[in-house]
């Protein structure tokens, strides 16, 4: 089974908790989410993993555009809504992200560490997660260095994690330019692209 698979059903973007973290998230930032396809745009996003071998390679990355084919049916707003969720993928289609992106990092931030390692463990996830966290783009940078992430430890790791995307999703609540995310991701020398 393959890893973006594995995150659907039972790991890091997992169908039965992610939409839900991603839904206080939501209503923390931008108040209660009335609006049913909102609710819809939750529970989508992050399918589009289903089948892919990785989570930030090439493939990995084009995991907004299925939630966005389904979303699409209610208009552009609503598609966007889901393709720039991410924001590799809006940066890299010169879009801004969309406002779903903020809440899915705050959810981030408030998914509990327990349970998140043991799901991202469980699924294998989270050693392509640490490995990313030191290897360098083919500008020689390393693609998560704003991050400042610890690629030794998974509790430490995840609490930079947690710490660096509550302060991305706060500083870009109100759709400040993202200044954060690197334009180029995908490693020198990766198999991935």
């Amino acid at each position: 089974m393959k890893v973006g698979t594995k995150s659907v059903l039972f790991g890091g973007h997992c169908i039965a908790l992610h939409w839900f973290f991603v839904f206080v998230a939501w209503w923390k930032l931008y108040g209660f989410p009335w609006d049913p396809r909102l609710w819809l745009a939750f529970f989508l996003h992050d399918l589009g993993y289903f089948g892919k071998p990785n989570m930030d390679g090439r493939e990995g990355e084009t995991h907004p555009e299925f939630g966005a084919k389904i979303m699409g049916v209610f208009g552009p707003r609503w598609r966007d809504l889901c393709l720039y969720h991410s924001r590799f993928y809006a940066k890299e289609h010169g879009a801004p992200f969309s406002r779903l992106c903020v809440a899915d990092k705050l959810a981030i931030a408030l998914t509990p560490p327990r349970l998140y390692l043991a799901l991202a463990a469980l699924s294998g996830e989270i050693a392509e997660y640490m490995a990313l966290s030191c290897e360098r783009t083919a500008a020689g940078e390393p693609k998560f260095a704003s991050m400042r992430l610890c690629n030794t430890d998974r509790e430490r790791w995840y609490a930079d994690v947690q710490e660096y995307c509550r302060r991305w999703a706060l500083h870009h609540q109100d759709g400040a330019t993202d200044t954060w995310t690197p334009a180029v991701k995908v490693a020198a020398g990766s198999s991935a692209r």
